[in-house]
């Protein structure tokens, strides 16, 4: 997660995108959560390669820490200083990568439930794709072993998209085979790349199978932030999740479901939802909104919002619609 999220801005200028909330939940928090459902077995310890600390600084790592201490594990922080791809990333995580280990890019949300093949050395998760010449895609053999990742395929090689998160029974082979990659300087795209550690570990035999998710969901730029949000929440209200505060002050207000309202969240003379996210502490007076993020400490007035995306400590009194508005600023 050391990157600045620049897709995202500019709410990505003041909060690291794993840790803007959706449906309530910071990205990587509900991402680690939901992998740690799938592993379903003891972590030890969760790893994160962070960027600058004057990005990622102290509240980042307090954050990251109580995540991997709720669930039993230790956490331990890393630097990526420059930005050389994630095989660069990954190395420098390098004291860690030993034994079984989860590798994932925290800018994406998952839904799954599959069982690791404990027989496999490795397994690259997927999803079936509309139009897999968009993405990189995994080539499957005979038995449906993995044996070629090909980017964007101009003819069709398999509708398994790579999703960006892999297990490795040993992790430590994919770092000896990463080691070779920077010893010998091989770049693609200008960075060292994950894929050239698979291929290494492929060229020696290593077995690599799919594991499928049923749901993707990235969380890259405003417009598709906001469509992450509305299926995460319809998600969480069929998993019956309480997602209203019982501290929610409804003056006179309409709530459509679904929608994640926080703690000490005020609703006068509103109609909020459906899918709408409102942070806590949050105010909203003469409100109408619908398919919408509003983080922390925000307070909006007369208002028509549809498609909306507010960041924290924001006061905004208007009649603009389709907005993105990043956190402290101020619209009168």
């Amino acid at each position: 997660m050391a990157g600045r999220g620049s897709r995202l801005r500019p709410h990505s200028l003041t909060v690291p995108k794993p840790l803007i909330p959706i449906a309530g939940t910071p990205i990587v928090h509900r991402l680690v959560a939901d992998i740690a459902k799938i592993l379903d077995e003891p972590i030890e310890e969760i790893a994160f390669i962070l960027g600058d600390p004057a990005f990622f600084g102290d509240d980042v790592v307090a954050s990251l820490t109580q995540l991997a201490e709720g669930l039993g594990a230790k956490a331990s922080i890393y630097r990526q200083d420059q930005p050389l791809g994630t095989g660069h990333a990954i190395m420098c995580a390098e004291p860690s990568l030993s034994g079984p280990a989860v590798i994932a890019y925290a800018d994406t949300l998952i839904r799954a439930s599959f069982n690791l093949d404990q027989n496999a050395d490795a397994v690259i998760w997927t999803k079936e794709v509309e139009h897999p010449e968009a993405y990189g895609v995994v080539k499957l053999d005979a038995k449906n072993e993995i044996v070629e990742l090909v980017e964007k395929p101009e003819t069709f090689v398999s509708n398994q998209a790579v999703i960006g998160i892999y297990y490795f029974k040993d992790v430590a082979v994919l770092k000896a085979e990463l080691q070779h990659v920077l010893d010998n300087n091989i770049i693609n795209g200008g960075e060292y790349q994950i894929n050239d550690g698979i291929i290494g570990m492929m060229a020696k035999g290593k077995t690599f199978v799919t594991g499928t998710v049923d749901e993707w969901m990235d969380c890259g730029n405003k417009e598709v932030a906001i469509d992450t949000n509305t299926r995460m929440l319809n998600f969480l209200k069929s998993d019956g999740e309480q997602l209203v505060s019982d501290s929610l002050k409804n003056d006179h207000s309409t709530i459509i479901e679904p929608c994640f309202i926080g703690n000490n969240v005020v609703l006068k003379n509103c109609t909020v939802g459906p899918n709408v996210s409102i942070g806590n502490n949050t105010s909203l007076e003469n409100v109408t909104i619908k398919d919408s993020l509003i983080q922390t400490n925000s307070i909006i007035k007369n208002a028509i919002l549809d498609q909306a995306m507010i960041g924290n400590h924001v006061k905004y009194n208007g009649e603009f619609t389709k907005i993105s508005i990043g956190d402290y600023t101020v619209v009168e």
